[in-house]
């Protein structure tokens, strides 16, 4: 499932990160620290998703929550 499915709170493990071949995009995750099995919370649930990532927070749009897939952790 992709980071836009998941539940508030619960925390999910990276699985892949699917940004149909766009390197910039997928620079930019990787600079946030978004790795295959790295884990990730969604804190909230707005205009954009606010993740937590590595004890830091971000705020990212649905087109970046798209290219995250997530498993249970």
């Amino acid at each position: 499932m992709t980071l836009n499915e998941v539940e508030l709170g619960q925390e999910y493990v990276i699985d892949a990160i699917d940004t149909q071949g766009d390197e910039e995009m997928e620079s930019f995750l990787f600079s946030l620290g978004c790795y295959s099995g790295e884990p990730i919370t969604v804190v909230d649930r707005k205009k954009n998703l606010v993740v937590s990532i590595k004890d830091a927070r971000y705020s990212i749009d649905a087109e970046l929550g798209a290219a995250i897939q997530v498993a249970n952790k």
